[in-house]
Order: C-alpha cells, then structure tokens, then sequence
C-alpha cells in the first residue's frame, strides 16, 4: 500500500489538494484509493492542558491522538479496514460514528501534523507540503470557519493569534524540511504529478493480481 502524506499550515488547502489528486483518479479506479483526515484523530475532548485564554488549542501536536493515527496507518499499510472517528466541529468533540477506510492500494492523508511525529513520518512513500503566504491562509480559514464551521469573526481572530500563527511558527513550519516535495500555491501541475503516480501503483497492483 503506498502512503502519501500532505502537510502544510491550516487553510493551505490541504484537503482541496487532495480532492484534486481524487479527482485524477479514473472513476473506475477510484475504489482503490481513499483521503484520510487527520482531524479526524483529535483527542475525544481537548486536552486542558493546552488551554490558552480559557479556549482550547487546537494547533498544538498534543492535541491529537497519535497512538491511534499510528496504529490505523499501520493497519492500512497491511491492507486492512480501519475505523475512522468522525469529528463534530461544531461540539470539538468526537462523535459516536465511525467511517470505514480500505482496504485500498493508496491511500492520502492530510493535516497540519501530517510530518510531525517522526514514527508516522517514516510510514508514508511520499511526503508533500503545501507553503502558503499566511495571509493567503488566514482568509482561507476565515472562510470556511465562518461558513462551515459556524465560527464568529471575533472567535477566529483571537484564536488566529492566540494559538494558530504562534503554533505554526514553532512546531508547524519546521516539518517543512521533511518534505520530498514542496507544493507552493498553484497546486495543478504537482496534482498532475502525484496523480499520475497514483494511477500508474493502482494499475500495476492491478496486473499484478490479474497475473498479466
């Protein structure tokens, strides 16, 4: 199974990056890759530890849960079926439904931490990070957050400068140099490019198991 990893500082458009990468991917082939959220591994409940101004953090690494992502991506890797929590963004809590993934010949996954944990880091076949001007970012997510998210301006801005620009900087941005490739903020042409390596492990396993 071959693992990519896409990192880069929230609202880089990692999942957008992704979606294009699916999107390359023959309809009749899309079964055998899968997009894998690392939001989806957030604590159960925000650790308070890492409260910052009574609000939680949640751009800090502490905040996931890395045994789990772990042992899903290993999982994966022997091609078995996951379970995947699903998120409530609006409650920052977990919620009682889980979402299968795989078994499947590729699989992304995206996130801020994506390069951050050295063990995760070693899994993935190729590793990519998408380096976005913080301005760019920053609107980005104060589009989504207020549209889909149901976040106030007020509440973006202060958690944007209370917990998300002070986390990039000291734990987000360093993982940059783990990257095989960087991604800048035209995403089409690398799309293309890892797509195109997509298809070409889907096809071959494919003739593989057919003995062709």
């Amino acid at each position: 199974m071959f693992l990519i990893g896409i990192a880069g500082g929230s609202g880089s458009g990692k999942t957008t990056f992704a979606k294009k990468i699916l999107n390359r991917v023959p309809e009749s082939k899309s079964g055998f890759v899968a997009l894998l959220h690392q939001d989806s591994y957030y604590l159960a409940s925000p650790p308070q530890h890492l409260r910052v101004h009574g609000e939680p953090n949640f751009d800090h690494p502490d905040a996931f849960d890395w045994a789990l992502l772990k042992k899903h991506l290993l999982q994966l890797k022997k091609g078995e079926r996951i379970e995947v929590p699903l998120y409530d963004y609006q409650t920052n809590r977990r919620t009682r439904e889980m979402i299968p993934v795989g078994p499947c010949k590729t699989i992304l996954m995206e996130g801020i931490f994506t390069l951050w944990d050295p063990e995760i880091r070693s899994l993935f076949n190729l590793k990519l990070y998408l380096n976005v001007e913080a301005d760019i970012r920053f609107i980005r997510r104060l589009h989504r957050d207020v549209k889909e998210r149901g976040r106030t301006l007020d509440n973006i801005i202060r958690q944007y400068y209370d917990s998300v620009r002070p986390m990039h900087h000291e734990y987000l941005e360093p993982t940059r140099q783990y990257a095989d490739i960087i991604v800048g903020e035209e995403t089409d042409i690398a799309a293309d490019l890892v797509a195109a390596r997509v298809n070409e492990i889907i096809s071959g396993e494919t003739r593989k198991e057919l003995n062709l």
